[in-house]
């Protein structure tokens, strides 16, 4: 049995970003339709789903979104009166204040997303704990990239 050849780090580098696109944009459609099953956008799920790591303020929550404060402000406003997320003062800075999930409101969601929680599962106990600390770095580092290509793309648009 022959080894088959070697990819060259041009096709690798292609089929890797094919890869991502397509990932990208499952994630995406995942997205719009565990929305969609919740009453909500796909916008407010995703800041959701930065909430749940636990508290943010509105800046931080823009910045890792890319959207502006304003329409951070209406996310924030649309997920209070669908009970997912309350404001809440600083403790030590009650001119500050965090947003923060309300626990409760998670038990709706997590039948929609314990599939896709699973099947990521599956997929990852392939992998060694070098190899995961690989792909967690890349993944960090393609979310922070991303984040900023987003915002420059969105500070293009005025």
């Amino acid at each position: 049995m022959s080894t088959p050849p070697k990819k060259s780090r041009k096709d690798l580098m292609a089929a890797l970003e094919r890869a991502l696109r397509d990932v990208s944009g499952t994630g995406a459609l995942f997205s719009q339709a565990a929305a969609e099953r919740l009453g909500m956008n796909s916008t407010d799920l995703e800041c959701v789903g930065f909430l749940v790591d636990g508290p943010k303020t509105a800046g931080v929550l823009a910045q890792a979104t890319g959207l502006t404060t304003g329409a951070i402000t209406g996310v924030i406003d649309r997920l209070e009166r669908a009970g997912l997320a309350k404001r809440e003062h600083d403790k030590q800075d009650r001119r500050k204040i965090f947003v923060r999930i309300v626990p409760e409101s998670m038990q709706k969601a997590a039948p929609i997303f314990e599939p896709m929680r699973r099947a990521s599962a599956a997929v990852l106990s392939r992998y060694k704990d070098d190899e995961l600390a690989l792909i967690l770095d890349f993944m960090t580092r393609a979310q922070e990239a991303s984040v900023a290509v987003v915002a420059n793309l969105r500070k293009k648009k005025k």
